[in-house]
Formats: C-alpha cells, structure tokens, sequence
C-alpha cells in the first residue's frame, strides 16, 4: 500500500538510501524534497515516516503505534513514524502521506512547482 501510494502522487520519485530505506521524494532528480520513508521499525513491521504540521504533531506524537520521529523530531523538525500497532488505518495514512507531499512540494521554488505541474 505504502509505495503504490507514494508513487501515485504528482512528481514523487523513490530511492534507497540511509541504510537501505526507502525513501520518497517530490521534485525532480536535480532538486527535490523528501516527504516519506520507509524502513523497520520494532520486531517485522515495517515503520513509515512522514512529515506533519505542527498541529498534527502534538496529537499523533502520543497516540499508540506512533511516535516523534526518530532522528528527524530530535532535530526540531515535525515528522511522526508510525513503528507499531494499532498505528493508523491505512486511509488516515495515505492522508497523512498526501499532506507530508504538500508541505514537502511547498519547499521547493515556484519555478519548479510550475514545472512539474504542482499547485
């Protein structure tokens, strides 16, 4: 679910790095801005992390199966992972995930925004 997901929103491309997670990028191979990763998290289920506003950082950063994360929330910047159970349901993810490509894709310039056709 997680990467047909991804790689069905507007200019977002995959590669493997840090380790072997994959990770999820808007933008376009000369510059672009991560808005997903996928790796381990505790024992076999796999850990998806995205970027939040700072609102829904404070209400997922407690909620079971989620958490701040790691490496990423201990430098100030607002991105939950979901590591285990319950966590959220796969449509509250792929919303989640929508949301972390907006704010991600709002990083880049406007030039480029145009140019890949993102709003």
């Amino acid at each position: 679910m997680f990467d047909a997901y991804c790689a069905a929103l507007p200019a977002a491309f995959h590669v493997v790095q840090w380790g072997g997670a994959t990770v999820w990028k808007v933008g376009d191979g000369n510059q672009s801005k991560v808005f997903a990763i996928a790796g381990w998290g505790d024992g076999s289920r796999p850990a998806y992390t995205f970027k939040v506003s700072p609102v829904a950082y404070e209400m997922l950063r407690e909620e079971p199966g989620l958490r701040p994360a790691p490496y990423l929330a201990s430098r100030g910047m607002k991105w939950i992972q979901q590591y285990a159970d319950p966590g959220l349901s796969d449509e509250n993810l792929k919303a989640y995930l929508a949301e972390s490509h907006r704010l991600a894709a709002r990083n880049l310039t406007k030039k480029q925004r145009i140019a890949l056709g993102l709003p």
